[in-house]
């Protein structure tokens, strides 16, 4: 299946023909060869293949977990950004995921920003985008949700707001998603974090957020996540996620992009970063955040993982679920099932009977019990 650059790192191989043909073309066009072939694939006998491949043992007992009303086969999910327009959830699952985060969607069809918009950095196995939330709309997402939901993964919706609906306005953009997409998915994401749509990201202010999660936890009885930014600086962050348990969201995603340049000098400057280069800054937010999060809400860890010993790390460290995508690209199509498998292998050496039991054992006792 020519998709998503397989890679080995740090060994020197020649590159599978298909990951050489993708590079070969600009990010955004590769990507969008990616959906194609995946769309393809989905839609005929091929994905029979992908998920004897891929998803056969999609996860024994001991990585399941239930959870936010939800059965997760594993714990390993897709990250918002790579289906903004749930084009290819079965394709996805098919892959081997746990779970899904499809989106972002905003309530009308927008362009995002100009292209080139979205660049690879091979030897720092990181991505920088500026999308710009580019997605077809609510109303062409639920057609497809009539068609993929319930999907062979919990599904949950990232919500964002349009770019010319002036921050005043944001919560009715998000209450129109939840209205519009309520009955066709098992979870949304609030998506505060983005900072390729301008002036987003000052929705994270304490104040605003208790009124954004208050009202939007009003409007859905669904599983309902904040996504927050890994440039906030730790009690802020702290903050933030405890107004938005308060207020009554079910969990953190942690984190989005980072605009923090100084992780990737040869950036162009142009958008959010992501991959290797945001792994030791998320890892760091969610031990912050576990410290006074952990057994109160749900935790998800996403930014720099790309192996099952990062995801089995995130998950000692008090994640719940984890998630990837940069990684998909240098790392091939069968990621999420070599990361599944190898969590199992993990937990198997260590003596632990359930995913449960090692999720959290490393965060302090102390912190723990407040």
């Amino acid at each position: 299946m020519p998709t998503l650059h397989h890679h080995t790192r740090g060994q020197g191989r020649r590159r599978p023909w298909a990951h050489r043909f993708l590079f070969a073309f600009p990010a955004e066009t590769a990507h969008s060869l990616a959906i194609t072939a995946l769309r393809t694939a989905q839609s005929t006998p091929a994905r029979r293949l992908l998920e004897n491949r891929y998803r056969a043992g999609a996860g024994t007992a001991l990585i399941q977990k239930d959870l936010l009303g939800q059965t997760f086969s594993n714990p390993v999910g897709l990250a918002a950004g790579f289906d903004k327009d749930g084009l290819v959830i079965p394709g996805m699952a098919a892959l081997g995921f746990g779970w899904l985060e499809i989106g972002a969607v905003t309530p009308r069809p927008q362009k995002g920003n100009p292209r080139p918009r979205l660049f690879r950095y091979p030897e720092a196995e990181s991505l920088e985008n500026a999308m710009g939330f580019n997605n077809r709309g609510a109303e062409a997402l639920r057609r497809r949700l009539e068609r993929f939901h319930p999907a062979a993964a919990p599904l949950m919706v990232n919500l964002g707001k349009n770019r010319d609906t002036p921050n005043a306005r944001a919560l009715d953009d998000y209450l129109l998603l939840i209205e519009t997409l309520g009955d066709r998915c098992d979870g949304f994401v609030l998506n505060v974090s983005s900072p390729n749509t301008p002036g987003l990201r000052d929705l994270q202010r304490v104040g605003v957020v208790r009124d954004l999660v208050g009202a939007t936890r009003a409007a859905t009885s669904r599983p309902l996540l904040i996504k927050l930014s890994p440039d906030l600086e730790a009690a802020a962050a702290r903050d933030v996620a405890s107004e938005s348990v308060a207020a009554g969201a079910d969990g953190i995603v942690i984190a989005n992009t980072t605009t923090d340049y100084r992780l990737l000098p040869v950036a162009r400057r142009v958008g959010g970063l992501s991959g290797r280069v945001l792994r030791e800054r998320s890892a760091q937010l969610l031990a912050s955040l576990a410290g006074d999060l952990f057994g109160r809400t749900v935790l998800v860890s996403v930014g720099g993982i790309a192996s099952a010993t990062d995801a089995y790390a995130r998950l000692r460290a008090g994640a719940s679920l984890v998630q990837l995508y940069s990684a998909l690209v240098f790392e091939g199509p069968g990621l999420a099932a070599r990361i599944r498998d190898g969590l199992e292998e993990l937990l198997a050496r260590d003596g632990f009977d359930s995913l449960e039991a090692a999720i959290g054992v490393d965060v302090e006792t102390g912190a723990r019990s407040r």
